[in-house]
């Protein structure tokens, strides 16, 4: 099952999460600037609904992205706005102050207390999110700073962003990642004490484990840092990591927390088999119906077991989807010679046909 983001779409039905989603690519586009089509297309957006430029406006704000309110002034004027009462909301006191100063000249600007001006004095926002998915799902995330989050099966990652960070929290589970370049904020992912940090790359982080943490980069270079004290979220904001930390780089693979901690070679094809989940499938080049067994059980609720010692060293090769538990006994059956019985509604047995 695929959990993906639909964006532009059909906006007649979207809850409130769904609007602060969509805001949040828009803000993304913002920073990168858009094209003339990208502008005609927020403007229909931003037309739809006087939500769509509330949910736009403060989502700009609550990210101080002073730019961004600079050119959303061009498209739309700011949305009235309910007074805020709470002294810590100052960055968007501030931010709606600089679009004001935008659509009515530099010379409010000049009248502003300096309280306003002086954006070091804000505290930095802050964005906290959970994405989960349950057995046999994925889902594709597009962040609000433009990196793409992809979730395999079972997984569940926090995520904070603050001013000098951007922190990924995988508690179980596996994600795949292309992180939107921002040298000034790095990107780190914290998995079972170990903490893999990019700038802007691509890599895939996966845990077997209470230990194990499997690190395969598609793109770039990532630094590792192998041993981290902190066991939460809110204990671990990690520093720039030292340029001498292990880096892993693209067409690279390490399995952290092992007793031999190697970086091996990785190629085209043994990368493709590895992130076929994010199509749905899964490809097996010649393991053991072991292996293979022990990876399916990860994509369905109904589980499978070998009854017969004598096919547990079968190999295996070929595509298989995700989940389909049916197509995929039929082609242990037509392919493997490999029989099935139910033991009940969770449970195959497998065995020598």
């Amino acid at each position: 099952m695929s959990n993906i983001i639909d964006f532009p779409g059909n906006h007649n039905s979207l809850n409130k999460e769904q609007i602060e989603d969509q805001a949040s690519l828009w803000i993304a586009r913002l920073d990168r600037q858009l094209t003339p089509a990208e502008q005609k297309e927020l403007q229909q957006w931003l037309a739809i609904s006087e939500t769509h430029r509330r949910v736009l406006f403060d989502m700009a704000t609550l990210w101080d992205k002073m730019d961004s309110l600079a050119r959303l002034a061009d498209l739309f004027q700011t949305p009235a706005k309910k007074p805020a009462y709470k002294g810590r909301y100052y960055s968007a006191i501030a931010a709606s102050l600089l679009l004001i100063a935008v659509l009515f000249g530099s010379n409010f600007t000049a009248q502003l207390p300096s309280i306003f001006m002086a954006s070091q004095q804000f505290p930095s926002a802050m964005i906290d999110g959970v994405y989960e998915t349950a057995i046999g799902e994925h889902s594709n995330v597009n962040l609000p700073d433009g990196s793409q989050l992809v979730l395999n099966t079972n997984s569940r990652v926090t995520v904070k962003y603050s001013a000098g960070h951007r922190l990924f929290f995988l508690e179980r589970g596996e994600i795949n990642i292309e992180v939107a370049h921002d040298k000034a904020r790095p990107l780190s992912v914290v998995a079972r004490n170990k903490v893999v940090q990019a700038v802007g790359t691509a890599f895939n982080v996966r845990i077997y484990n209470d230990k194990e943490v499997a690190l395969l980069v598609t793109d770039g270079k990532v630094l590792v840092a192998q041993n981290t004290p902190a066991t939460t979220i809110d204990a671990i904001i990690p520093e720039r990591l030292p340029t001498s930390s292990l880096a892993i780089a693209k067409g690279e693979k390490i399995v952290l927390g092992t007793q031999n901690e190697k970086i091996a070679k990785v190629d085209e094809s043994e990368i493709a088999t590895s992130l076929s989940w994010r199509q749905g499938n899964l490809v097996f080049r010649g393991e053991t119906l072991e292996q293979a067994v022990r990876e399916i059980n990860r994509y369905t609720p109904v589980q499978f077991e070998i009854g017969d010692d004598l096919i547990k060293q079968e190999r295996i090769a070929g595509l298989f989807k995700a989940g389909d538990v049916d197509g995929l006994l039929a082609a242990l059956e037509q392919n493997f010679h490999i029989g099935h019985e139910r033991i009940n509604h969770n449970k195959i047995r497998l065995y020598s046909r």
